[in-house]
């Protein structure tokens, strides 16, 4: 009998989408696999489309809305398998990325070991997604993972990892208490807790770029800025406990200056907090300054006019590309949502 692998799909307002995924992952050609999908109060058709599919085997539940986190552990607490499979409800797998982590899997003895794959971004046409090799596309240890994730700002998207139960069951639950980022603060619990990243290479994921509405997309909210304030204090707490040298706190004064940016002007409560870090680290973080390109208005206006434009322009221009792939969509898909 081939290990089980359970394919888990946290859902909330993916209309539009979660058909898609449903079938990427009910395509995959592992034969021992099963598919729980928990929908997490949409308000949408979310729960209807998924329940179209429960003659094929899956499993639908749903719940009041509570948060990805808490709908991710609730399909833990329901599944079976030996692998388990993280996919959120916009994404989508190649059809033999489980196949190809799973061979590398039954070559290995370590249980604790973890799969990695290939992963590209899409808006609405997955043979567009771009496929872009970074310093993390290969097998690596703990600590050089984290290392490499943190100070050259890197990281992998949820469904590249494949994560044997006994791993997961040693990494512990997802962290209710975050709405963003709570991916990267988990899967740096699951790297702690292994023996190591095994990369595959042809295995592959596709993650969808799902616009501003994305639970995952980096706003003034302060829900979300506490979110990933706390995620990044958890980050540089697990990687000194894993090994607290010269090295690893560059990397941690790397990460928080990449992300400073987003808590300033708002959030000045956060921004004192990571200089009073930095100097624990032996480093200090300067107040992030404007994009050459957007200094000159602070000049012939303000500070708070030139943020907005450095925000609002790069957000105007994904606008434009989000429409044209759309439209480019529905050309090829006529009737499609």
């Amino acid at each position: 009998m081939k290990p089980l692998v359970s394919i888990l799909i946290p859902a909330y307002n993916a209309g539009p989408f979660i058909a898609d995924t449903i079938k990427s992952a009910l395509a995959q050609t592992w034969p021992e696999k099963e598919v729980i999908i928990v929908d997490d109060g949409s308000m949408d058709d979310t729960l209807s489309i998924a329940r179209k599919f429960a003659s094929r085997g899956i499993t639908v539940v749903t719940q009041k809305n509570q948060g990805a986190s808490l709908a991710r552990n609730r399909a833990f607490s329901l599944c079976r398998g030996d692998y388990i499979q993280w996919l959120d409800a916009d994404d989508l797998l190649a059809r033999d990325k489980i196949s190809r982590q799973m061979e590398m899997a039954e070559q290995v003895s370590s249980k604790r070991m973890l799969y990695s794959s290939e992963w590209g971004r899409f808006i609405y046409r997955p043979r567009r997604a771009e496929f872009i090799p970074t310093s993390l596309w290969m097998d690596l240890s703990p600590l050089e993972w984290l290392s490499r994730k943190m100070g050259q700002n890197l990281h992998m998207q949820p469904a590249t990892w494949l994560v044997s139960r006994e791993l997961t069951d040693a990494a512990g639950p997802w962290d209710e208490r975050l709405s963003l980022d709570d991916d990267g603060e988990y899967f740096c619990r699951v790297i702690l807790a292994s023996d190591g990243i095994r990369f595959v290479p042809g295995a592959k994921s596709f993650y969808r770029m799902s616009g501003f509405n994305s639970l995952s997309k980096v706003d003034k909210s302060e829900k979300k800025l506490d979110s990933l304030w706390l995620s990044m204090q958890l980050h540089v707490q697990s990687i000194r406990l894993l090994e607290d040298s010269g090295r690893t706190r560059i990397a941690c004064l790397a990460y928080l200056k990449n992300w400073l940016g987003y808590f300033y002007p708002d959030r000045m409560d956060i921004i004192e907090q990571a200089q009073q870090l930095a100097a624990t680290l032996g480093g200090g973080l300067k107040l992030p300054q404007l994009r050459w390109k957007y200094a000159w208005l602070e000049k012939i206006s303000s500070r708070k006019i030139a943020n907005q434009a450095q925000v609002s322009l790069p957000n105007f221009k994904t606008f434009l590309i989000r429409s044209w792939d759309k439209a480019m969509f529905h050309l090829e898909r006529p009737g499609a949502v």
